[in-house]
């Protein structure tokens, strides 16, 4: 494969699939937001923004989960949240913020504030227990709920604080924390999940939770967390992903998928190196050429990995284009300048 003809921004986008994603679309509106700030890079009070931003809490899924809500903000049964899978509080609020929901709902406000009031254990982290204890603490369920209310509007609430410092200990090892076998199990992303082996998934959610957090808010500490990920992630040819476990790679790694729930893929792992500013970095082009090549005619990818018939509703079709992961495509290409969608035209016209 020549990864330099296939990395050049002649040939990795024939047909520009940002239109497709910039139309109205009532079943899922949260695409337009996106591809309005990430792609064209317009301000939150831009009217088409704004307007965006309506059509998400009006129509699409976001609705259907916050009408799935109990009054008290949770979801299914009250508690940890962890469960049940996909229904249950902790992945209806990773859903909403995948999908753009409005920070200043009052019911998007009303769950973040139930999970970090019923969600952390005593050692500040997130744990997956009905009712938390440290043991239960994970990098991958962590990544998620920092990420979420970070992204929902909570970045600056002081209980966020404690899991955000757990993520960056726990990588690097660093006292006070501490490891179990049942849980986090000790640093570089070991887990017991993994038969107590670093994780490329748990290490993914981190990162990107990490990585959500303002450049200016983040400390020493957090950024020596993000220099571990990446040396982590780029410890293996993300193509291969032959990280360190007992058993073969999973399938999941190298089919598309939105949202991803607790597993990670090809192209998580490629956003994340290049959002800490490994773009250029030729251990990344055997990736990325790769996730060129699924490009259909149209310059769009489908949808291979969901989680459909197990959330309160269905977001896109298994096997069809899919508006959902040809943005997460685009957000990250855009990163590494082999495709600028008319963002650039827009801004010099």
């Amino acid at each position: 494969m020549d990864t330099t003809q296939s990395l050049s921004p002649d040939t990795a986008v024939q047909i520009d699939p940002l239109p497709w994603l910039l139309e109205l679309d009532t079943d899922n509106p949260g695409v337009r937001f996106f591809a309005l700030t990430d792609l064209l890079n317009r301000p939150e009070n831009d009217p088409e923004v704004r307007q965006a931003r309506r059509q998400i809490m009006q129509t699409g899924p976001v609705p259907v989960i916050l009408g799935q809500q109990a009054a008290e903000g949770y979801w299914v049964k009250a508690g940890g949240g962890y469960s049940p899978k996909y229904q249950g509080t902790s992945w209806s609020l990773l859903i909403l913020a995948e999908l753009g929901a409005d920070p200043a709902d009052e019911r998007v406000q009303r769950a973040g504030n139930y999970v970090l009031d019923h969600s952390l254990a005593a050692s500040g982290a997130f744990a997956y227990n009905q009712k938390p204890v440290p043991s239960g603490a994970v990098h991958c369920l962590n990544g998620n709920m920092v990420f979420a209310l970070t992204r929902l509007g909570f970045g600056s609430d002081p209980r966020l604080q404690a899991p955000i410092d757990w993520l960056a200990r726990a990588i690097l090892g660093q006292a006070p924390i501490k490891f179990y076998q049942s849980g986090t199990s000790g640093p570089g992303f070991a887990c017991a999940v993994n038969m107590g082996q670093p994780c490329a998934w748990g290490a993914n959610k981190a990162i990107r939770a990490l990585i959500e957090l303002p450049a200016s808010e983040r400390t020493p500490l957090i950024e020596r967390a993000l220099a571990a990920g990446a040396k982590f992630l780029l410890s293996r040819d993300p193509l291969v992903a032959d990280y360190p476990f007992t058993e073969q790679v999973s399938l999941a790694w190298f089919k598309l998928g939105f949202p991803l729930s607790y597993w990670s893929d090809v192209l998580e792992t490629l956003s994340n190196l290049v959002a800490l500013g490994f773009g250029g970095d030729p251990r990344l082009n055997r990736a990325i050429a790769w996730l060129l090549e699924k490009q259909d005619e149209q310059g769009r990818w489908k949808m291979q990995n969901h989680l459909n018939r197990k959330m309160w509703i269905d977001i896109e079709g298994g096997g069809r284009p899919s508006k959902w992961i040809t943005l997460r495509a685009l957000r990250m290409l855009k990163q590494t300048e082999i495709h600028r969608p008319a963002s650039s035209q827009e801004e010099q016209g």
